[in-house]
Formats: C-alpha cells, sequence, structure tokens
C-alpha cells in the first residue's frame, strides 16, 4: 500500500517515517505550514531524533495540497481540529471512493468530517499512546522507543463487523513500522477512553508547564488522575458510551504512560501553549462537559478545567507577546 500523510507535525511525521524506514513502504507527506514545508525542502528531509538521542536527517517528500498529485491507497491524518476543515476542503480534488484514511487525533469531532469525503466503511479510526514533539520545522523528536509505543485502531462503521483485507493490510503495516497496533471492535468506547486519558495528562501537563513524568512523580498525581477520570466515565455512563476499559485500568493506565513508557513526554498541548497557538481543551475536556450536560449529568471538574486551561492560554499570550508575535508571523 501507498501513504500520504496530511500533517507533517510530530505524529504525522513519526508514523510516516515508521512506515518509510521500518516497514518499507512509499510515504508521502502533504502540510499546510508553509515554514515547515519550506525548511524540509531546504534540508532535504526531516531531522529525526529519538528521546533527544540520535538526531539524523531522514529524507521526506513533502508538498502543499495545491501542487500534489498523487493517488494513495491510504490517507493518514494527524492535524489540529480546530485546522481540520480547512485542510481538508484544501485536499479534497485528492480524495476518491476507493482510498482508505485513517486518523488518531486527539480529541472527537474529527470523524464526522472526514465521513464528508470518505464512505464510512472506508474510515479506520485510532488512538495512539505515541509521542512526538516538534522542535521547530522539518526537526522532530520521538518519546518512547518501540517498546513503548501502542495503538488501538477500529472501522468507523460498527456495522462492518468482519475485518476487510485493507484494514488488515493497514494493521500489519503498522504492525511491521513498529507502531504496536491492536484491533477493537468498539468504536466511540475506544475514542472515549483515549479522550479521557489525554483530559487527565495533556491538560494538567500543559497548565503547569511539566513532564508526564514530573506530574507522575507527585503526590497528587494519583488523586487528581482518579477524579477526573471518575467523572469522565460517570458522564460517558450517562450517555450510553461503554470505555474499553474500568476506571481502575485507565488510572493505571495513564500512570504508567507517565511515569514509566513516556516520562520525558511535553504533550502536543503544551507544544501548542507554548507557540502561541490554541490548545484542543474544548475538544478534549470541554467534550467530556458536554457530553454529561446533554445527558443531564454536570462534570463541574472537567469544565472547571476547561476554563482554567483557557485561562493559562491567556496569560501565557499577556507575558510571552513575542511568542505570540512570532507565531502570527509564521502563519502570513
Amino acid at each position: 500500500m501507498k501513504y500520504a500523510i496530511i500533517g507533517a507535525g510530530g505524529m504525522g511525521t513519526q508514523y510516516g517515517v515508521l512506515l518509510q524506514e521500518f516497514a518499507g513502504k512509499d510515504v508521502d507527506f502533504i502540510d499546510t505550514w508553509r515554514p515547515n514545508v519550506e525548511k524540509i525542502r531546504e534540508q532535504g528531509g526531516v531531522y529525526c531524533s529519538q528521546d533527544e538521542k540520535d538526531r539524523h536527517l531522514v529524507p521526506i517528500s513533502v508538498y502543499y495540497p495545491e501542487e500534489y498529485h498523487g493517488d494513495p491507497d491510504v490517507w493518514i491524518v494527524f492535524v489540529k481540529q480546530m485546522q481540520l476543515d480547512g485542510v481538508l476542503k484544501r485536499c479534497a480534488h485528492l480524495f476518491n471512493d476507493r482510498q482508505y484514511v485513517f486518523s488518531a487525533m486527539n480529541g472527537y469531532g474529527h470523524f464526522e468530517k472526514l465521513a464528508e469525503y470518505f464512505p464510512k466503511d472506508h474510515i479506520i479510526g485510532g488512538t495512539a499512546l505515541i509521542g512526538a514533539v516538534v522542535y521547530g520545522p522539518g526537526d522532530v523528536n520521538f518519546t518512547g522507543g518501540a517498546h513503548a509505543k501502542a495503538m488501538n485502531m477500529c472501522c468507523y462503521d460498527e456495522s462492518q463487523t468482519a475485518i476487510s483485507p485493507e484494514e488488515q493490510q493497514i494493521f500489519d503495516d503498522f504492525k511491521a513500522a513498529t507502531l504496536n497496533p491492536t484491533i477493537v471492535d468498539n468504536f466511540l468506547g475506544m475514542c472515549m477512553a483515549k479522550i479521557v486519558f489525554n483530559s487527565v495528562l495533556n491538560t494538567l501537563c500543559t497548565m503547569f508547564l511539566i513532564r508526564f513524568g514530573e506530574f507522575e512523580g507527585s503526590d497528587v498525581a494519583k488523586r487528581m488522575t482518579e477524579e477526573l477520570v471518575d467523572e469522565a466515565y460517570s458522564a460517558a455512563e450517562h450517555a450510553g458510551i461503554k470505555l474499553l476499559g474500568t476506571r481502575e485500568s485507565e488510572v493505571k493506565t495513564i500512570l504508567h504512560t507517565a511515569g514509566v513508557a513516556h516520562p520525558l513526554h511535553f504533550p502536543s498541548m503544551y507544544q501548542d501553549l507554548t507557540k502561541g497557538r490554541p490548545t484542543e481543551v474544548d475538544y478534549i475536556n470541554g467534550y467530556i462537559a458536554r457530553i454529561g450536560r446533554e445527558h443531564g449529568y454536570v462534570c463541574k471538574l472537567h469544565e472547571f478545567v476547561t476554563d482554567e486551561l483557557h485561562l493559562a492560554e491567556r496569560a501565557f499570550a499577556i507575558h510571552h507577546p513575542d511568542v505570540i508575535a512570532a507565531e502570527e508571523a509564521s502563519l502570513k
């Protein structure tokens, strides 16, 4: 299968480079962030490192949507939720009903948007416990080695009870790429479990500007995790959503990921905040709070944390106007 990555940021680069280097696949990259595209072209590829070591240049082919003329078998989409609409519109002329699309973006809302362009049974959703940090244009660090990576995948069309040959091939390619995939059969439960995961680590580590391991090592980490997870599970239960695991297993996964698998990782939300970009908190904690209210359950903690993160965005902008100005200039 031939792959094309939409979004050559941390996660998109990691998936594409691993498919290219370990699975031997033909991979193209499509991106809309001009400084990134131009830097990759200037240096002849993207610099990749693993846990801040072994930084090396990996040759990749990167295109703007308007200049790409390929016809991949599978699209892999990793962009920010608030950017997705615009990016998909710019890529729409490239899509057809033969192709499959995979995405493991943070938050929720992207699958409905992908379904505007692809048949439901050609959409493979995913969740990834895989970390990456973008140091700058054309420079990415992968966190956690092959042993620490884990991901789930599931067809968006849950009426499809059998695994299609295409989904199986994608699974096999991801496995060869050391992404450690697992196929599950509960699409919404899979997605919601990752949202709950992110609602703890992404949001709290961003708010306090700390790494996963620094959070896990605090005396309050377990209690804060348990309280946020419990409220999120209650919201899901009121909405009739059965998550993949239990409250206890989710707490265990979060603390193990933070303290053992990815202790050096800064979440993507942190990277957005410190680069002067909007965060995805409304699609994570805000999403949990919204489905709770829609089904008669008020998530006081998640609503508070959502507001608090927006306050952190404002505080960062006040104290770092130079960062905000640089980000605005990069988008022109």
